[in-house]
């Protein structure tokens, strides 16, 4: 439907070329119905450049979206143009203190193949996931992000020889669960990672009742989980991902001989395989996150229904 956006935010632009409608919050502020408001907390380097693939399948939902940029406090964004941080991005304390978030997305963040504990910023994510999960309906987990959500249910990650990269197969294992369930039964994503988590170790934590299973694929594993309170979801390839970004990391890496070029991806003619799962994905998790806390304050009918994701899945990119 619509996204909030101050006029001046820089990825403007694009998202008019794509379609996504969005309003100043002035004009927000005016309208008698509560926005959505979703938690981006971004890691990712180059992050300015990396926004609009959060903003585009997000903006593709029915619904109203505010989206809230969150920063670490214990991390230098040293990739980013410092203005940037400083004029959209808050702390999570900041974005938590007045108003609830109705969902939380972390990103990726290229610090897979370090120990958890070593990554400087690990006692501030921990502390955020904490809270997150006793307050906010939905945190989704994207790359990285995803193999902490796994970790926090004692389930570790492992480290591979060869960095796992292109567009890979996976199997929907659940079409009947309320955000993956409208996935195709084979489906197509992008994996760029070092790390990965041992099947047998996945299917353990789903026998002991720590995790549910929800997307596999022979080479990358199971991609889709989440938590058995539902409360945490994971998705630790990169569904978000536009071909653009896909292609530039190739470029970035063809002359590194530490990572084999992109399977299945051609980046000099970048096409997009994913696109209608990736978008079905994105607006069936902001569904889920407002059935989820459609019982306070939402102004809006509570019957609506996101019914006509499909017709909104196609996109210029």
């Amino acid at each position: 439907m619509t996204l909030i956006v101050s006029p001046d935010y820089h990825a403007v632009p694009i998202l008019e070329k794509n379609g996504i409608r969005w309003i100043p919050p002035s004009q927000a502020k005016r309208q008698d119905i509560r926005p959505l408001r979703i938690g981006i907390l971004n890691i990712m380097p180059l992050g300015e450049n990396y926004e609009f693939n959060i903003l585009h399948p997000l903006g593709l939902s029915v619904l109203q979206l505010e989206p809230i940029w969150i920063r670490l406090e214990s991390h230098n964004y040293k990739t980013w143009e410092q203005n940037h941080v400083d004029d959209i991005y808050q702390t999570y304390e900041n974005a938590t203190r007045e108003q609830k978030l109705d969902g939380l997305i972390l990103t990726g963040a290229p610090v897979e193949t370090i120990d958890f504990e070593d990554v400087h910023y690990w006692e501030e994510i921990k502390t955020i996931l904490s809270d997150a999960r006793k307050n906010i309906p939905s945190t989704l987990g994207l790359c990285w992000a995803g193999f902490v959500m796994a970790y926090l249910e004692g389930v570790n990650k492992l480290n591979y020889d060869q960095k796992l990269f292109g567009v890979f197969e996976l199997k929907n294992l659940d079409p009947t669960h309320p955000i993956i369930g409208e996935l195709d039964d084979i489906f197509y994503c992008p994996q760029s990672r070092h790390a990965g988590i041992a099947d047998e170790d996945m299917e353990k934590a789903a026998e002991e009742g720590r995790l549910k299973l929800l997307a596999y694929g022979r080479q990358a594993g199971y991609t889709i989980f989440s938590t058995v309170d539902e409360r945490f979801i994971a998705h630790t390839g990169h569904p978000e991902y536009n071909a653009t970004r896909l292609a530039d990391e190739a470029k970035r890496d063809k002359d590194n001989p530490a990572v084999m070029p992109p399977e299945n991806f051609d980046f000099n003619n970048p096409l997009n395989r994913w696109r209608s799962n990736r978008n079905i994905f994105f607006t069936q998790w902001v569904r889920y996150c407002y059935l989820s806390v459609s019982t306070y304050d939402m102004t809006v009918d509570p019957n609506f229904m996101v019914s006509s994701i499909e017709s909104q899945s196609k996109s210029k990119i």
